[in-house]
């Protein structure tokens, strides 16, 4: 009874497994895995649970390996169609669902993906430390400042140079002089000092500053003169400054070689006492339309600049009335025109002119810058008439001074009166009082 329960048992058990063989026939490795489970388990009691649960894996194994069977055999078409028709192989990739519509041989976008440039990493020898170089500082830096400090107290240092060698000759004081003293002629105060200043402000020149100083009969020559010449010599010493009156020192022109000999060896004196005091000596030559051609030539000799430099360093002014006729031709005709025009501006025009007509009279004038000095209106007569009654010690009386100053003949354009002796017969008028 025991043998033949377990021959069934047997029996019952090997009919699945025969049938599942049948179907695997072609399937070699699954076919050899399963007989080897078999013949190891041998006739021995199992119970249906186990068999059940063999034969569930058996047929996932089944089924994964059909799968992968069919999968393998479509690749294997696909890609055989693709090589007879020349086109490349279509990715099995799952697709992403775009909106937007792509045609059978439009190619893949491309994705523009920057490649990001990787930092190269300072390796240090594990031996040393890690220490951060330190910035050197630049010596040549240190030393542009420095160069900068020297050169900016250079020029601060001659800045104050510069004025202190202006403030010797003490042109302020002289400009005071001026506006006090002499009436009428404020452009030509204006300018004068101008040159001055620009002259004295330095030691060292390239050339002498010759001055030339023209206008009429007692427009205030002969006294812009003698208050430049008073106030020289109160700032320097006398030796430093000559007054030459031609009609005073060199009258006749027999003498005029000698004289100009004699002046010639007076100027080398005082340029040579000048540059041992490192001063500017001032020449003041009066009465010039007096002078002989021989004086005028040795001026024009120490005026050119082609001498030594001790004689670079000195100032001439020359005072005359040559020109005086073109002088008041011309301030008489635009005297209508200083209030639209300016006074400036005439004053250059004039200036143009009166070079024009000096050159012809001797080239020395080629050297000068020419300041003129205009014709004195009745107002600035009045004004000398006031000052000189002042200094003799009258009362200052309106009436009698505009009482005075209309006995003077005067030239009238419009409602303006130009004297025409200026303040020349001031001091004669005054003295008869």
């Amino acid at each position: 009874m025991v043998s033949s329960l377990d021959e069934k048992r047997l029996e019952a058990r090997r009919l699945p497994m025969a049938a599942a063989l049948d179907k695997m026939e072609d399937q070699e490795t699954s076919e050899s895995a399963v007989e080897s489970q078999v013949e190891e388990e041998g006739p021995v009691e199992s119970t249906t649970h186990s068999i059940a649960q063999f034969s569930s894996k058996l047929r996932a194994m089944i089924r994964i390996r059909n799968k992968y069977q069919a999968i393998k055999k479509r690749r294997a078409e696909m890609a055989a169609g693709l090589s007879l028709s020349g086109s490349q192989p279509r990715s099995t990739s799952p697709k992403i669902f775009t909106f937007d519509t792509v045609t059978a041989n439009s190619p893949p976008p491309l994705r523009n993906r920057k490649k990001k440039k990787k930092k190269r990493r300072v390796l240090f020898p594990s031996s040393s430390r890690r220490v951060v170089p330190t910035k050197e500082s630049s010596r040549a830096k240190s030393c542009l400042v420095m160069l900068s400090l020297i050169v900016f107290l250079q020029v601060y240092n001659a800045i104050e140079n510069l004025d202190d060698h202006v403030l010797k000759y003490d042109l302020e004081g002289l400009e005071k002089t001026l506006k006090r003293e002499v009436f009428g002629q404020r452009e030509a105060s204006e300018e004068l000092l101008e040159r001055l200043s620009d002259y004295l402000s330095t030691y060292v020149h390239n050339k002498p500053l010759v001055l030339s100083l023209h206008g009429p009969t007692g427009v205030g020559k002969s006294h812009l003169g003698r208050i430049l010449a008073r106030h020289f010599r109160s700032v320097m010493s006398e030796q430093l400054v000559l007054q030459y009156f031609v009609l005073h020192h060199c009258p006749l022109e027999e003498s005029a070689t000698n004289c100009a000999w004699n002046l010639a060896s007076r100027i080398s004196e005082i340029v040579t006492l000048a540059e041992e005091e490192e001063k500017i000596p001032v020449f003041i030559f009066d009465e010039v339309e007096f002078m002989h051609r021989p004086l005028l030539d040795t001026l024009h000799g120490f005026f050119r600049s082609n001498r030594s430099s001790e004689y670079l360093n000195v100032i001439y002014m020359l005072i005359s009335n040559l020109g005086q006729g073109e002088i008041t031709k011309f301030v008489l005709q635009n005297s209508s025109s200083e209030v639209s025009m300016g006074r400036m501006w005439l004053r250059r025009d004039l200036g143009l002119l009166l070079r024009r007509t000096l050159e012809k009279h001797h080239p020395l004038w080629v050297e000068t810058d020419i300041v003129p000095l205009t014709l004195l209106e009745k107002s600035h007569v009045m004004d000398c008439f006031l000052d000189e009654m002042t200094r003799e010690g009258f009362y200052p009386d309106h009436v009698h001074i505009e009482r005075l100053a209309g006995e003077i003949l005067y030239y009238s354009v419009g409602q303006r009166q130009f004297s025409q002796t200026g303040c020349k017969q001031v001091v004669a008028k005054v003295n008869l009082l």
